[in-house]
């Protein structure tokens, strides 16, 4: 049965030792699945998986099996593209993501990339890692554009825009 219990546990096997800063990765997946958790259960199951396939072994033939062919189309579309340097793989998954319309079963993916970004910020303002937060900030504009859409994830992207406004020196 798919559940987001049956993800959490298959993402944790999938993503084994890897670690998120000091923690468990695990810690990150559960910070992104309760983000999603009001979204509905496959909203949580998309936030547990949305790392693996870039990150593990796990394939898409896998996660479609044991979650669906929804799933593994937002799983597949939150995972970044290939290429040789961020810029360019963030150039092709946002354009794809760009491409996903807001009432389309895909939008999930929109919710989770929103939800990722955004526990990644929180986590960069947490560990005053003022080095990714810069990052994050150059990209935001671009982020914007490509994951989001009015009244799907207007509060992420709301905290997201506060968090990355630049603090007065």
């Amino acid at each position: 049965m798919s559940t987001p219990t049956t993800a959490r546990a298959t993402a944790i096997r999938a993503h084994g030792d890897q670690r998120y800063g000091d923690g468990p990765y695990v810690r990150h997946l559960d910070e992104v699945a309760a983000l999603c958790r009001p979204h509905g259960e496959v909203a949580e199951i998309i936030a547990y998986l949305h790392d693996a396939l870039e990150d593990t072994a796990l394939t898409a033939e896998e996660v479609e099996a044991a979650f669906g062919a929804q799933v593994r189309a937002c799983v597949e579309a939150v995972t970044d593209a290939p290429g040789a340097t961020r810029k360019v793989r963030k150039a092709a998954t946002y354009a794809r993501l760009e491409a996903i319309d807001a009432t389309s079963p895909r939008a999930l993916a929109l919710l989770v990339k929103s939800a990722d970004r955004l526990a990644n910020v929180r986590a960069c303002v947490r560990d005053d890692n003022a080095g990714l937060l810069g990052m994050y900030r150059d990209e935001h504009a671009v982020f914007v554009v490509a994951v989001g859409r009015t009244g799907l994830n207007d509060a992420f992207m709301h905290e997201l825009a506060q968090l990355l406004a630049p603090r007065p020196t």
